[in-house]
C-alpha cells in the first residue's frame, strides 16, 4: 500500500460541535478515530456513536499517526502540542513522521512558527482551518483552507476526504491557510453584526421580523449569514452553535493582523466592538446572533421570545 491508501489511526482533539461532527464523519468513512476532550460527557457521546475516546491528548501518542486539532485558539493548540507550565505536550511523544492537522483559527504568524517548531521535532504540520459549521462538519462537507508540504497532504488525504467537500490547497507551507481563514472570519463577523443591525433597524420601525426576513432573503441585501443566523433571532433560540466569544477572538486576530500589516480595517473594528459589547453584557457564551441584544438594550424594540418549536 502507498501512504495515501494506508489507513492511519486518527486522534482528534476537541469534541465540541465541530470536532464531534468531524469525528463522527470520519467514523462513517471507515477511519479508525480516537476522540479526546476534557469533557467526560463529550467523550461518552463519542463512544456512544461508536468511537473510542480518551481524556488526555498524551494518550493518543502511542497509537496515532495523524492528530487533528479542533480546539478554540492558539493557546489551546500550544498547550496540547507543546505542553504548559513545564509539562511536555503531545508533539514530543508522537513518532517521527507523524502529521498534525491544525484546524483552529489562529494568526498566520503563529501557524508559521508552529510549523518550524514541529518540523524541528520531525513532525509534519498541515495548516488547515475549517469553515461550514456543525451541520457540515457532521455531514463531512466542510471547507478546508489549507497549506503545507506535499508530504503533509499525502498523509492527510483520507482524513480530508472524510471531513470536507472542498479542500483548498493554498500554499506549500503553513500560513496561507490561516491567512485565508482570517479573510473568511472578517466577512463572517461583519455580516453577522450587519444582519443584527439590519434586523434591529427593521424592528425599530415596526416591521414584522418574519416578514422582513422573507423579503430580505429574496432581495439583493441578503447574505449567507443573514439567511443562516436571523432564524435564531426569530425563534428566540440562542443555543450556541458558534458563540459570541468566538468572534471576539477571531476579529481580534483579524484586527491584530491588520496592525501588523499597517492596514486600517474600520469595518472589522466596528464589528469587533459590537461582539465585545455583547460579551461584556454577559452574552459571550450564547450564539453569535445574540449580538443583536446589544442593539435591543440600546433601542426601543422587543426581540422575539423563545418558543418550543424554535428553542432547543
Amino acid at each position: 500500500m502507498t501512504a495515501a491508501t494506508t489507513s492511519p489511526v486518527i486522534g482528534l482533539v476537541g469534541l465540541g460541535a465541530m470536532g464531534m461532527g468531524s469525528a463522527r464523519a470520519m467514523l462513517e468513512a471507515g477511519l479508525d478515530v480516537i476522540g479526546c476532550d476534557i469533557s467526560p460527557a463529550a467523550c461518552q457521546a463519542f463512544e456512544a456513536a461508536g468511537g473510542r475516546a480518551v481524556a488526555s491528548p498524551l494518550e493518543l501518542a502511542a497509537e496515532c499517526q495523524v492528530v487533528v486539532l479542533v480546539v478554540v485558539n492558539a493557546d489551546q493548540v500550544e498547550q496540547v502540542l507543546l505542553g504548559a507550565q513545564g509539562e511536555g505536550g503531545l508533539a514530543e511523544r508522537l513518532a517521527p513522521g507523524s502529521l498534525v492537522i491544525q484546524c483552529a483559527t489562529v494568526a498566520p504568524s503563529f501557524a508559521r512558527e508552529l510549523e518550524t517548531r514541529l518540523n524541528g521535532m520531525q513532525l509534519e504540520l498541515l495548516d488547515a482551518p475549517i469553515s461550514g459549521g456543525a451541520v457540515k462538519a457532521r455531514s463531512g462537507e466542510l471547507s478546508v483552507m489549507s497549506s503545507g508540504s506535499e508530504a503533509a497532504y499525502v498523509k492527510a488525504e483520507r482524513v480530508l476526504a472524510a471531513m470536507a467537500a472542498n479542500v483548498y490547497r493554498l500554499g506549500d507551507c503553513a500560513g496561507p491557510g490561516s491567512s485565508v481563514k482570517l479573510v473568511n472570519q472578517h466577512l463572517a463577523g461583519v455580516h453577522i453584526a450587519a444582519a443584527a443591525e439590519a434586523m434591529a433597524l427593521g424592528m425599530s420601525m415596526g416591521i414584522d421580523p418574519d416578514t422582513l426576513y422573507d423579503v430580505i432573503t429574496h432581495s439583493a441585501g441578503n447574505s449567507w449569514m443573514f439567511e443562516n443566523r436571523v432564524p435564531h433571532i426569530l425563534k428566540g433560540d440562542y443555543t450556541p452553535l458558534s458563540a459570541v466569544d468566538i468572534f471576539v477572538k477571531d476579529l481580534n486576530i483579524v484586527h491584530s493582523t491588520g496592525r501588523e500589516l499597517k492596514l486600517a480595517m474600520p469595518v472589522a473594528g466596528s464589528a469587533l466592538q459590537q461582539f465585545t459589547a455583547a460579551s461584556g453584557a454577559g452574552f459571550g457564551r450564547e450564539d453569535d446572533s445574540a449580538v443583536i441584544k446589544v442593539y435591543q438594550r440600546l433601542g426601543s424594540f422587543s426581540l422575539p421570545a423563545a418558543n418550543d418549536e424554535g428553542a432547543q
